[in-house]
Parts: C-alpha cells; structure tokens; sequence
C-alpha cells in the first residue's frame, strides 16, 4: 500500500514555509529560500506533495461532521465538540484547526505556484511533470478555499505568498469572489493536470484531472447555492439573510460548469462505480484502490491533521478486544436508520447495528447506540499504526457523488431533470440496492421533486463522509431539516403513530468475531414489535439475546430513547436560523489578524 505521506516529513523539512500556524500571521525570520527548493523538479514535487497534508483536518468529521439528520454527539453538553455539534457557538468554543489547516496548505500552494511558474525546465518530461504539479497545487489552492468559506463564508483571500507580499493583514473578501477564483484555479488545473490513466501517479492520494473535473463541479455547485450572508460594509445584524449571489446568470453558468466537469469525468469512462457498495468501504479500510475512489487523504503512519478515522468515527470495540479501542465520540442519529428503504444495501455498512465486546462478541446496538460503520476496524487487516491512528484513508470524493453532482447540476440549469440527470441518479440508487434497478422506485419527472430526491439520495449515498452540514447550508434548507429532524426523533421516541410498526425489540444470537478482515456486515435478527415475558425468557434458554430497542445497548450504551432523553432534548438546542448557518470566527483567530478587528459574524 502505497501512502504518499509517509513523504511528508520529508518535504516538510525541504520545505520550510513560514512558522505560522495562523493565516497571516507574523512570518519567522527563517523562511526558506524559493530559488533552491524550486532549483530541480524533484524537489518541486516534495513541496508539493508538502501541501497535501494540510488539506484535511479531523473536524470535518469530527464535530463538523455531528449535527446532522444523520450524526449526533455522544459527548457532554459542556464539550466544546458536543457545543458545536449542537449549534451551540460562542467565539470562544469554534474549531480553528479547519481554519488554520486550510490556510496553511493555501500558503504552501501560493508558494509553489509561483515557484513552479517560475522554474527553468529544458526537457519536455520536465515540462510535462511541472505542468503536472502546478496543476496539482491550483487544484488544492481551491479545494481549501472551498473548505473555509463553507464553514465561515467570508474570508481573508490571497493568491500571493505572504512572505513575498509582505502582506501580514487581511480582512474578509466577498464569498463570491473567493468561489470565483476557486473555479478559475480548477479550470487551470484541468488544463494541466493528467488524466489518471495517463500514470503519472499511481494514487488517488494525489490530484488528477479526474479529481480536479469532480472537485470543479463540487466547487461550482457551492458557489451556486445558498449561504448565509450579511453587508460586508456595515456588519450589521439585520443585513444577514440566507440566498443566492445576486447575479442570476452567473448562478445559471455555475450550474452548466457543474453539469460539464461532471460529464468530463463520466465521459472519460475511467471511473465505475464498484458493484458492491460494501466493497467501497472494505477496500478504503485496506488501503486498495479502486475505479470509484477519485481523491483520498492518505493517512499512514503519523497522525497527519486527523488520522484518527475509525477511532472517533468508528464502531465501538472493547479496550481488551482483538481490535483495539475504538471508542465513538458520535453515534446515528436514530430515524437515520428508516431513511434507508427496504433492501438497500447501504443502510447495514453505513450504519454498523453492533459493537465488539471484551471477549471479541458481537453484541447489538439498541436504536440510539448504533455507531458509524463506514471505518470499522474489524474490517481492516490489523490494528494500524495505533489504535487512534488507523492507516484509514478519508474519502475526498467518490464517483457516485460525481453522478449525483451530474444529476443535481442538469436539473437545476434546465429547471427539471433531463433524460442524463435521471440516468445518473439512477445508476448510484441501483448500485445501493445491489444491481436491482426494479426496486428503486419511480425517480421523479419535475424539479422540485427531483430536487428532493438527490438531497435524499445523497443522506443514504454520502452519509458520514462530511458534507450533509454544509450541503443542508448550500440547499438553504439546514435549519428545517435539522428541526424536522428533532421532531422525527421525538415521536419516534414516544412510539406515535408515524412509527407504530418499528421493532421494540429484536432477538438474535450472539457471535464472536475470530479474526481481522471480520466478514459480518451486520448482526441478523428477527424484530418483535412486543414480546411477551414468557417468550422472552424462553428465547433466553434456547440461546438467544432479546434487546429492548428504546433501550440500553450492552455496549457504549447512550441511555434509552424516550421524549425526556437528554440525547433528544439537548439535540440542536443552539439551533437558530440565519445565524447558525456560519460558524463565527475564534478570538484566537481574530486576535493574529488585525484585518478581521470588527468583521467578525453579525450574529456574534
């Protein structure tokens, strides 16, 4: 398995930029010398591949990626992790490392960028190759760009290295500016980059003109969507309103580069979704690369900005299991599991409805204990480099989320779906009930039910993988799903009608798991809506395990679910709409920049 960061401290130590940790913070006086690190090709490359460690941080799925109609904090209320996950934001308790990660790689691509345009190639291998890295690093410049103004909006914005500029302030530039110059970086990247098939690199840990077209349309249809804005000019509370940018047609261009990167990538025919959706995920964990995985964080060895996934994020396993401590800090939020429909196969590796026991048992989760299954560590070949560091890559972007993009972006240019939009959309909802294209339902004719149909698919397709908080924004619609969300949990928790038929119990046999590589998917069971005394105690004797659904799970248990639960009172409780859309900005931040003094978030 081949991880391009076990690089990094490598080119770290070429590479050395500027000692902040803050964008725009006060350069050190030892910075590096441009001209020697840029003096050969080889040596470009380690700057380069440098910069990919700083386009990923653990609060994307960390508290960033809690909060959702699909994941909720199991943390205490005083957490600040548990405070975000639930909207409740202060100017002291925001995450930075988002932040000051994105604007570190952003300052490693501004730095390279220049760099490389400024090297004296002769051969055309060279030439080819720093094309190829210039493409790589425009490619990043955008994707960290796009990971700070989806959570903050707007922001400081530079294109030039700050120690060449000599520029140490910045106040915040306009979101739409900021989009813009993300989707001209991406359409430079395409330019230069090789298609994957071309070899140039034999990972999807790097960019490629796969990844840069997906990453386009990904940036486009963000810049297109709905945010959470106020007058740049005054700050003023009353001027923060959810919409659109302004310019009509500009939106209707981006939706058409949308429609078009995503169709570069289709047509190109390089990429496939995997048939099995289980396999999607078995491969991620083992480090094999497949046709649908288009962009990955590498995350071997060292802890590189949240090499953690499958510890946090993962199922629960015993500290004296054969796996290692895997101790959830976010569970699925109960009426996740009946999003899924019946026979999709995405529900049971989505959503893991068991734990691993001291003793290696499986035991079964009850409805609020149930854990994210997507980085389960008894699927991996052994335990990683440490049990908080898993050697589990991230997905950055997939094929299906291409397609649904695909979908997403021809229905709204053509206010409904074309015959293509359809076509993709179906393709990633058959995939997820396993090639039975006579089991997905009728896909909707017109926009509006279209619409909802892709924010749907993407719950069950994408869950867990970071983007339903800031999707939920981009759709304009965060605040009423979240509330339906709440709403949903409560009458499911007190049994009403909408959810009279659901499972109050469920019996199974217990398992032992006896290796790595575990090949059980989900523990099966058979559902009981009540079940007598008798009947239980007699399927006791014959071996059985009968777990009380609202109730305690036997392992990495969150209490049981009733209307008066903690879990269901305090979830979102910070929630208020055309506020909590935006996270505000750190003292910590504001504090090293003198530029953002009195532009911090209306609201705060």
């Amino acid at each position: 398995m081949k991880k391009i960061f076990n690089i990094t401290c490598i080119a770290a130590a070429a590479f050395l930029l500027s000692s902040c940790k803050d964008f725009l913070e006060m350069p050190s006086e030892t910075k590096f010398d441009s001209e020697t690190i840029f003096e050969s090709v080889d040596r470009a490359e380690m700057v380069v591949v440098g910069a990919y460690s700083q386009t990923f941080n653990r609060e994307f799925y960390y508290q960033l990626g809690m909060g959702t109609d699909e994941c909720f904090s199991t943390e205490g209320e005083t957490n600040s992790k548990n405070q975000v996950a639930n909207y409740v934001y202060t100017t002291s308790n925001a995450p930075t490392s988002t932040y000051t990660s994105m604007y570190t790689g952003i300052e490693y691509a501004n730095v390279a960028i220049k760099g490389l345009q400024e090297m004296n190639v002769s051969s055309d291998a060279e030439k080819r190759k720093v094309n190829m890295l210039l493409g790589e690093v425009y490619a990043i410049r955008a994707m960290n760009y796009l990971n700070v103004v989806r959570f903050f909006g707007d922001a400081p914005y530079s294109t030039e290295p700050v120690a060449e500029s000599g520029i140490f302030t910045s106040s915040r530039v306009s979101r739409d500016t900021i989009y813009d110059g993300c989707v001209a970086d991406l359409q430079k990247a395409v330019e230069l980059l090789p298609w994957k098939s071309e070899g140039a690199v034999s990972t999807p840990e790097r960019f490629t003109k796969n990844a840069a077209y997906g990453m386009l349309s990904r940036v486009a249809l963000y810049a297109a969507g709905y945010s959470l804005r106020w007058d740049l000019n005054s700050y003023a509370p009353g001027s923060v309103t959810i919409a659109r940018r302004s310019d009509a047609a500009r939106v209707k261009e981006l939706f058409k580069i949308a429609a078009d990167a995503a169709k570069a990538v289709i047509d190109r025919g390089e990429n496939a979704l995997v048939p099995s959706y289980e396999a999607v995920f078995r491969d991620l964990i083992n480090g094999r690369y497949n046709s649908e995985s288009i962009l990955e964080y590498g995350q071997y060895g060292a802890d590189v900005n949240g090499s953690s996934a499958g510890y946090t994020n993962g199922i629960f396993s015993h500290t004296t299991a054969m796996f290692g401590k895997s101790q959830p800090a976010m569970a699925v939020t109960p009426t996740y599991w009946f999003d899924f429909g019946a026979g999709d196969t995405r529900r049971d590796v989505t959503i893991c409805n068991y734990g691993i026991g001291g003793d290696n048992s499986r035991q079964m989760n009850s409805y609020t204990s149930n854990t994210i299954g997507k980085f389960r560590v008894n699927w991996a070949s052994q335990v990683g480099t440490a049990i908080n560091k898993r050697d589990i890559n991230w997905p950055v972007l997939r094929y299906s989320d291409v397609l649904l993009m695909y979908a997403e972006a021809l229905n709204e240019y053509n206010n409904g779906p074309t015959a293509e939009a359809i076509s993709a959309f179906e393709k990633v909802r058959t995939r997820g009930y396993a090639g039975n294209a006579a089991a997905i339902g009728e896909t909707p004719v017109d926009y509006e039910g279209f619409k909802k149909a892709i924010i749907h698919e993407r719950k069950l397709e994408l869950g867990f993988e970071s983007w339903r908080r800031t999707d939920l924004a981009r759709w304009g619609i965060l605040y009423e799903t979240l509330v339906e969300t709440k709403q949903k949990l409560i009458k499911m928790a007190g049994r009403s009608a909408e959810f009279a038929d659901i499972d109050g119990y469920r019996v199974y046999q217990k398992s032992v798991a006896t290796s790595f590589q575990d090949p059980v998917v989900a523990i099966p069971y058979t559902g009981y809506k009540q079940i007598s005394s008798a009947d239980s105690t007699q399927l006791v004797k014959d071996g059985k395990v009968v777990l009380r659904m609202h109730g305690v799970s036997p392992l990495g248990s969150q209490g049981a679910l009733t209307p008066n639960a903690a879990l269901v009172t305090n979830l979102f409780r910070g929630l208020e709409k055309n506020k909590v859309e935006l996270l505000p900005l750190a003292i910590s931040i504001i504090d090293v920049n003198s530029g953002l003094q009195g532009q911090q978030h209306p609201k705060y």
